[in-house]
């Protein structure tokens, strides 16, 4: 069968035959024994749902030993024999374009140079799914295939409910991951349902279809990296020979080495897992690698010595380098962590002085030990990180529940009044007063014809658009206009595309809508193929999260989710061509909402008024929800859009003068 056909087929109307798990292979983390034997049966109920009877009996038995050896029935025997990756999007069999670039978007997260455990359809995070099963694949595609524009596939975490009437002007696919009854969110109850068959976790844009690659949080980390050098360097020093040290090199942690390089640090990230580190290595994504402390000191006293500009991949653990840098008195200018501590039991953070192989036997054979240690080598790696900021290392936290767990822990990590942490979140110190309440966030696009030359003339389009705002943009944002700018400018040079050919940078409302209308008409004049828009759920409006995008919010309301609720339902009915509601992404189960959106440009008028009315609510949505918060970037923000949008009309904070709340209790 060609490629065309098997989409088409969906479930096969033939058993295929059993498949062996690839040699090799990054697998997943076995999950949890957490259901009854009641339940297993239930897991076995639920999954041959799928498939007609007289398959049951076969089926029943390799589930049920999927379930035991893995913790999550994933249905191996119905992965395509075809190669999964971004095809153009020509080569799909569709009825409407629309659907086509969601079939491409789908495979570019699950291709194998882009995601972490694509046999497990799992993209990044370490439990961030596409689908729970490889059933659900087959049938989204299926549906994708035969649907028209005047239909919407509805997806509930991965499960295809099926294809409903609606308009040319709704969403071609709605998706929701991990949606809970609020008092069933905790993470034993992720475990639990997800193990079911029932629910999943789409971490942001896993299940979104909307990740391209460690390109786009190369990106965020850039941003972030370069700002936090700023805040503790004299205004004519620079980070050459100067100290990043981090963790991680997994699938969004694994872009800290390439930021780094482009920030022009010395960057260390530590990494557990030999493959993840030899990976990110033969991608070209780190410099060095190293396996032994004592090289890894030979190979920084160097680098600092010359202000050389190196990344470097430790394989061990990020707590011995806290600890022996300290010792051989070795300063520190920046540091954090991007382990994957949103899921601390299950293989997202390994305890110091327990072997990567004896940390997996832990997870799966003695569970309540493994957490013990975790909690025991956080409390150690906070007081080592103590050490060093005692000396002027400026620490912050990365948004992956490093201080939150370590609060948990009882590690030495909260501030005086022991309600507040005492290192920011990036998002407090960086990301949000500098970007998100001025409106920049991580716009992206991919070409779909697959072709570089696409990409090339969409990057010299966006530099343009760019060149052309800054020209008239206020002090406030110089500095953000001119980081993307260069950004942009040197993002062929810096290798970004691991496979679609997609970009990202930052902009806010002005920029993302005259980029875009710049694109769709370059797709009307046939200089170039459709293109898709989209973005990080990490933005201004699309996430409501605490500890992370929302922290730094302070009337009491960012543990609240109606913005992301409401960037979600706004961007449904205002263009978007697929729009997603997830909980979990990023920073843990429970812990967040965060919604996204795909676009199709193909150079008609009525994309043209699509983009122009999503794009700009996407944004503003949020800047009126952080100005309301009293935040004096976003209150400049919304009136100046007020200013330029007559039809625009935003609640405004009137301000109170600390004197008068003083005596009143």
């Amino acid at each position: 069968m060609t490629f065309q056909e098997q989409i088409l087929q969906g479930i096969p109307t033939e058993i295929p035959v059993k498949k062996a798990y690839p040699k090799n292979a990054n697998r997943a983390p076995k999950r949890k024994d957490i259901l009854t034997i009641e339940e297993k049966q239930l897991a076995i109920r639920n999954a041959l749902r799928y498939f007609p009877k007289e398959w049951h009996q076969e089926l029943a038995i390799e589930f049920a030993e999927e379930l035991k050896e893995f913790g999550r029935i994933y249905m191996y025997r119905f992965k395509p024999d075809y190669k999964i990756y971004a095809r153009g999007i020509s080569e799909y069999p569709a009825n409407s374009s629309q659907a086509s670039a969601i079939m491409l978007m789908i495979q570019n997260n699950l291709d194998p140079a882009v995601a972490q455990h694509p046999e497990e359809l799992i993209t990044y995070g370490g439990n961030g799914a596409v689908f729970q099963n490889w059933a659900q694949y087959l049938l989204v595609m299926q549906y994708l295939a035969t649907m028209t524009d005047e239909q919407t596939l509805h997806l509930y975490s991965g499960h295809p409910m099926g294809l409903f009437p609606s308009s040319k002007n709704a969403p071609r696919v709605i998706v929701t991951n991990g949606m809970m009854i609020p008092n069933y969110s905790q993470p034993d109850d992720w475990e639990k349902f997800n193990a079911l068959g029932v629910t999943q976790y789409g971490q942001m844009t896993a299940g979104s279809f909307m990740y391209i690659g460690p390109q786009g949080i190369v990106h965020g980390t850039t941003i972030t990296v370069m700002n936090a050098f700023r805040k503790i360097l004299p205004k004519n020093d620079n980070p050459n020979g100067k100290i990043f040290l981090t963790a991680g090199l997994g699938g969004m942690s694994g872009a800290q080495p390439k930021a780094g390089n482009i920030a022009g640090c010395i960057t260390i990230a530590a990494e557990v897992n030999p493959k993840a580190a030899t990976k990110r290595h033969e991608q070209g994504w780190v410099d060095v690698l190293i396996d032994n402390m004592d090289d890894l000191l030979t190979r920084v006293k160097q680098a600092k010595t010359t202000n050389e500009v190196v990344s470097i991949a430790y394989i061990g653990n990020v707590v011995e380098i806290w600890e022996r840098f300290d010792e051989e008195n070795i300063f520190i200018h920046v540091g954090s962590d991007q382990t994957s501590l949103h899921i601390p039991w299950t293989g997202g953070y390994y305890p110091v002085d327990i072997s990567y192989e004896e940390s997996n036997r832990l997870i799966r054979e003695e569970p309540a030990v493994f957490k013990e240690k975790v909690q025991e080598s956080l409390r150690r790696h906070a007081a080592a990180i103590n050490k060093h900021t005692n000396k002027g290392t400026y620490f912050f936290d990365y948004g992956n529940a490093f201080l939150l767990e370590s609060s948990r822990a009882g590690a030495d990590v909260m501030a005086e009044n022991n309600i507040d942490f005492k290192y920011p979140s990036y998002v407090q110190d960086i990301l949000g007063p500098m970007c998100f309440d001025y409106g920049f966030g991580p716009f992206r696009w991919v070409c779909t014809s697959g072709k570089p030359e696409d990409l090339d003339a969409t990057d010299d389009i966006a530099a343009k658009v760019l060149q052309e705002i800054m020209e008239n943009s206020p002090e406030e944002i110089q500095l953000q206009m001119q980081d993307n700018i260069t950004w942009i400018q040197d993002a062929k040079k810096n290798k970004m595309v691991v496979g679609s050919q997609a970009r990202i940078l930052y902009a806010d409302a002005e920029g993302r809508s005259k980029i875009a209308e710049a694109f769709n008409n370059a797709i009307a004049a046939g200089k170039i193929g459709p293109v898709v828009l989209g973005r990080d759920h990490h933005d201004v409006s699309g996430t409501d999260s605490p500890f992370r995008e929302t922290s730094n919010i302070y009337d009491g309301s960012k543990f609240t989710a109606d913005m992301a609720i409401h960037n979600v339902i706004g961007d449904s009915f205002r263009g978007a061509t697929w729009v997603s509601i997830h909980n979990g992404g990023g920073v843990g189960w429970g812990e967040v909402m965060n919604g996204g959106f795909g676009m199709l440009l193909d150079g008609t008028k009525e994309a043209e008024a699509r983009l122009k009315s999503m794009l700009f609510y996407d944004v503003n949505n949020g800047i009126a929800r952080r100005s309301w918060a009293r935040n004096d970037e976003a209150i400049f923000a919304i009136k100046r859009e007020m200013e330029r949008t007559p039809n625009l009309k935003v609640t405004l904070p009137n301000l109170v003068e600390d004197e008068l709340l003083n005596d009143l209790f």
